[in-house]
């Protein structure tokens, strides 16, 4: 997922628009309250960041994201109308990754979000994964609940790792779909809800994590 905070509906309709025909996930959002307000549900893989907003500006936002531990390795790319040198380089300094001067194309766009996302995606040597007692090693492909060994199929595994790469979001039957059987599936949405019980069943007491969330699809609760 992407958030763009951008105040223009109509330029943030066009990235929206532009990133989803790039194959991506994308919501927009106007001011930093309502950007912030989404936080609280999920953590975006990438934030595109606008310097001129309503309330705060981008500057304010990007020092909030960089100086709070659970935001601060969100990748950044900032936008900006100015196009000054100065606003670029605080930008940059206070941990922007990228930099996009307005009016940019949206081709440009979509191929820097691309090539920050390769830069800043985590290494394959961190390949273990623990939410409570359950623990994936991503480079052995194996899973454990309570230190259980836990056989599971393949599309069982990947519906867990997105779980457990993305703790505490909430993901709709379509976005599984997609991820996990991939963008030319043409399955019912049923087919994850089975896919989820069984994975559910088979992590015995771990399983209960996979919550359901009424009216919109699953997610992992993280309970300390």
């Amino acid at each position: 997922m992407i958030y763009c905070v951008e105040d223009d509906q109509s330029i943030r309709d066009l990235m929206i628009y532009a990133l989803n025909s790039a194959g991506f996930e994308a919501e927009g959002f106007s001011c930093g309250g309502e950007f912030f307000h989404a936080l609280e549900r999920g953590r975006p893989a990438l934030v595109m960041l606008d310097i001129m907003l309503p309330d705060e500006d981008g500057i304010q936002l990007l020092k909030r994201l960089k100086g709070n531990v659970s935001t601060a390795e969100i990748p950044i790319i900032m936008a900006t109308a100015k196009g000054t040198e100065y606003d670029k380089v605080l930008g940059l300094d206070l941990g922007a990754d990228d930099y996009l001067a307005k009016p940019f194309g949206m081709m440009e766009m979509v191929s820097r979000v691309k090539a920050v996302l390769r830069r800043t995606r985590p290494k394959e040597d961190r390949t273990v994964l623990r939410i409570g007692g359950l623990e994936m090693n991503t480079g052995e492909h194996r899973v454990f609940a309570e230190g259980e060994e836990i056989r599971l199929t393949l599309k069982e595994y990947e519906l867990l790792r997105i779980f457990m790469d993305n703790p505490g979001r909430a993901f709709t039957r379509e976005q599984l779909l997609r991820q996990a059987w991939g963008t030319d599936y043409m399955g019912e949405s049923r087919t994850v809800d089975v896919h989820i019980g069984t994975l559910r069943s088979k992590l015995k007491d771990c399983g209960n994590s996979i919550e359901t969330v009424r009216g919109v699809g699953y997610r992992m609760e993280v309970r300390l």
